[in-house]
């Protein structure tokens, strides 16, 4: 290591990088798989998903029924252990003068033992109880302090008093109820939902389930499937439980079945960091053997006095795995530096298990099996070679040697352009599913959410206020916001409708501004009028309904709902409110006043943003005085729906730059080793009139045809995966030709800067001192 200074530095550097990224990676594959593990009762809960056979495809959502709940109990008493209705909702909880705005549950009251939540103050025995409330330890701090919280009394939404009973550890990032910080009953009589245990055609809330300690998740799925049948009289609708240990990674749906989700990003950085430690070995094992010839007369030697071929195995290994050990330590140092960088990119809350024994085994042992790995080709052709060649001076490595060498590096390159021709499409597909017209205008739209019982009944006056302070071109209310679909209904009917169809819609009670506040886009017919009376009752439809239905002209018809007529009036452009990369959802809009608890504002353009909030809140403290002013950018909120696939796109590119650093750490190696070895070669060219160009070319041929042969390998590999990738989409951008282009020009130009160094430094060394002696 002494006497081969850059040698040693370039291994250590290539692959503690390269440990470094795989140790990531394995700490995130690690928090993936072992997502929502912290409940005990993790193998026996899961969740009940509806699915419902549309025109074209079938649809699979959480979404169900409230009377779902009593019937599996008394009809699968033995299949269940706990059931439980639940919905989640933001609510402000006050405590005095103290008030925040958090994310909490109405829950039945198995929620909190099925969940296995870890108390850490009172119970949650009593939780049947309607008036209490469970709240996580950031509450109890938020409202209390230091003060025992058991037993006070928290008022939610300025208008329901509960009393604390218990105090519960708050649940880590990786657990899907994160983001739930407190449970209060179900049945309650402020919560909405806990009317509705009549209602078979209103699905909005979610269950829960634990099975019983004998029961199967496909059988019992086999059993329920037809429940809602009976009451809802939906051929189509069947029901199954989707299990926790699937929630996470299992998401997406396919004719019923639970068919992928994060589990393919879980499989693509698993080999990620796989090909990327791998292209750190492959450098240790090119730079190793690249410089055989110095060490064969060492092997040479050491077999003539009675070394055997076992010994300098074990020595070279040794050797390798002592660079691996080397790298182990500068790996933590990069994985230490880079985490909460690392966090911040991936929504995680990652730490390094430095306590953990396990963290450590497998720490050693991926250090271990490194270092075999990168050593063995060298070991194993090191101790090939033979003594009496190799003393005699006879011993050449011969033109086949560098075979295994270049094969080595057409890998590295194929794994770093496969890298950066997948980054490149994910970017695009993002970019072409955030250029998707939404049907609406995005831009100055704000979203208040009605949690307080002061804020209601003054839509009116409210809005005349507001628009007078110049701030608000105009203001609407609805039941969900222009990002989210919080309601879906069956039991819809019109003329034509096949007997055993009985698709739900979105259900999107609106008031009478909703439309020009949002600027949605009328295709037929009118907007909802205060010149018409008649409007209290009309529906306006949007294209993808209309779609589903069969009705070629529905303006003036008459759609049943419940056995109401309403009348048609118009047809909007789908409004995506849902995922940007989905079809559209089938929606009615409605005139519902009593279902609204959202409210959209829309400000002048002409208003800086600032000087409008300022105007606008006082309004809001003034009908709605005892909550805080809480307001969401519908920009901002739309831009969450890219999260998933940004995460991807900048992890990928972060592995895609590493993957580049170390393929060519390993390219500047072979191209000094090179370099020095044609260092007579280039003096005697120099010397008959080579110029330094023809030099360059003749130093760097060979590095770009290996890179060529990696760009033929590559292209139709990335084409393979990006374009199955992108099959996931019901939007999606297309794969075209200048992104392979582009790879292979980069790649070409970053293999010439790479080898340029070397090849010119040589091709400017003066022959006369490369030359004057042997």
């Amino acid at each position: 290591m002494v006497k081969n200074k850059v040698h040693a530095f370039i291994n250590i550097a290539g692959l503690s990088v390269g440990m470094a990224v795989a140790m990531l990676i394995g700490l995130w594959v690690w928090d993936e798989l072992s997502f929502d593990k912290y409940h005990s009762n993790y193998d026996r809960v899961g969740q009940i998903m509806v699915s419902q056979k549309g025109i074209d495809d079938v649809v699979t959502f959480p979404s169900t029924v409230v009377p779902l709940s009593a019937d599996l109990r008394t009809r699968f008493a033995d299949d269940f252990k706990r059931i439980s209705l639940i919905w989640r909702s933001t609510h402000i909880l006050a405590v005095g003068d103290k008030k925040i705005s958090q994310t909490g549950s109405w829950a039945e009251a198995d929620m909190p033992a099925m969940l296995a939540l870890k108390m850490v103050k009172g119970s949650y025995a009593d939780f049947k109880d309607p008036s209490s409330i469970i709240i996580s330890q950031s509450i109890a701090k938020s409202l209390f302090g230091d003060a025992d919280p058991i037993n006070k009394t928290i008022k939610a939404d300025n208008k329901t008093n509960l009393k604390v009973i218990g105090v519960y550890e708050d649940l880590p990032r990786n657990t899907t109820f994160y983001e739930t910080k407190f449970f209060m009953p179900f049945f309650n009589k402020d919560n909405w939902w806990s009317t509705q245990t009549d209602k078979w055609d209103n699905h909005g809330c979610q269950m829960y389930v634990q099975l019983a300690d004998n029961a199967d998740f496909n059988k019992v799925s086999a059993k329920i499937a037809r429940v809602t049948a009976a009451h809802f009289k939906v051929y189509d609708e069947t029901i199954q439980v989707h299990p926790m240990s699937k929630w996470h990674l299992y998401s997406d749906f396919k004719n019923r079945k639970a068919v992928g989700g994060r589990i393919e990003m879980v499989w693509l950085f698993g080999i990620i960091g796989v090909f990327v430690l791998l292209l750190a070995c492959i450098n240790f094992m090119n730079l190793s053997t690249a410089r055989s010839e110095k060490r064969a007369k060492e092997v040479g030697i050491r077999k003539s006095i009675g070394s055997l071929r076992s010994q300098l195995i074990k020595q070279f290994l040794s050797e390798s795995v002592l660079f691996a050990c080397l790298a182990l330590v500068v790996t933590f140092g990069i994985v230490s530096i880079a985490l909460p960088a690392f966090n911040q990119i991936a929504d995680k809350q990652i730490v390094m298990p430095f306590a953990n024994t396990w963290f450590w085994a497998m720490a050693l042992g991926f250090t271990l099996f490194t270092g075999i790995i990168a050593g063995s080709y060298p070991a194993f052709y090191l101790s090939s070679f033979q003594p009496v060649k190799v003393l005699k001076g006879t011993f050449k490595v011969g033109r086949l040697a560098s075979v295994p060498r270049k094969v080595l590096v057409v890998v590295q390159f194929t794994v770093s352009i496969v890298l950066i021709i997948g980054t490149i499409i994910v970017f695009r597909q993002i970019q072409y599913a955030k250029n998707r017209p939404v049907g609406y205008s995005r831009a100055g739209l704000l979203t208040i959410e009605m949690n307080t019982p002061e804020i209601y009944g003054h839509y009116e006056a409210m809005r005349n206020e507001l628009i007078q302070t110049g701030a608000v071109e105009d203001m609407a209310e609805s039941n969900s916001t222009t990002n989210a679909i919080w309601a879906r209904n069956g039991g819809f009917d019109w003329e034509g409708k096949p007997p055993t169809f009985e698709p739900t819609f979105a259900s999107i009670a609106v008031t009478y501004d909703f439309g020009h506040t949002v600027g949605w886009k009328l295709t037929q017919g009118r907007d909802f009028s205060r010149s018409f009376p008649t409007d209290t009752g009309a529906f306006i439809m949007n294209e993808s309904a209309v779609k589903l239905t069969g009705l070629k002209n529905p303006v003036g018809k008459i759609v049943k709902w419940g056995g109401a007529p309403h009348k048609v009036v118009g047809v909007v452009k789908d409004m995506i409110m849902e995922s940007p990369y989905e079809k559209p959802v089938a929606s009615m809009f409605m005139m519902l006043p009593g279902w609204v608890n959202f409210i959209t504002i829309r400000v002048k353009p002409t208003m800086a943003m600032q000087e409008a909030l300022k105007k606008i809140e006082p309004v809001f403290k003034k009908y709605n005085p005892g909550s805080p002013f809480d307001f969401k950018f519908n920009d901002d909120e739309y831009a969450h729906k890219f999260s998933d696939e940004q995460r991807i796109g900048n992890l990928a590119t972060i592995f895609a730059v590493l993957a580049i650093f170390i393929s060519c750490l390993g390219l500047f190696g072979l191209a000094s080793f090179i370099a020095e070895q044609r260092i007579k070669e280039i003096g005697v060219r120099k010397v008959l009139g080579a110029s330094v160009a023809n030099l360059w070319r003749l130093l760097s041929t060979e590095f770009v045809v290996l890179v060529t042969i990696s760009l033929l390998i590559a292209i139709p590999m990335a084409y393979y995966y990006m374009n199955s990738w992108l099959l996931r989409y019901e939007y999606r951008s297309t794969i075209t030709w200048w992104i392979f282009a582009a790879s292979g020009v980069g790649a070409i130009v970053i293999t010439l800067l790479t080898v340029s160094y070397h090849a010119i430094k040589a091709a400017l060394a003066n022959p006369v001192k490369n030359l004057r002696s042997e």
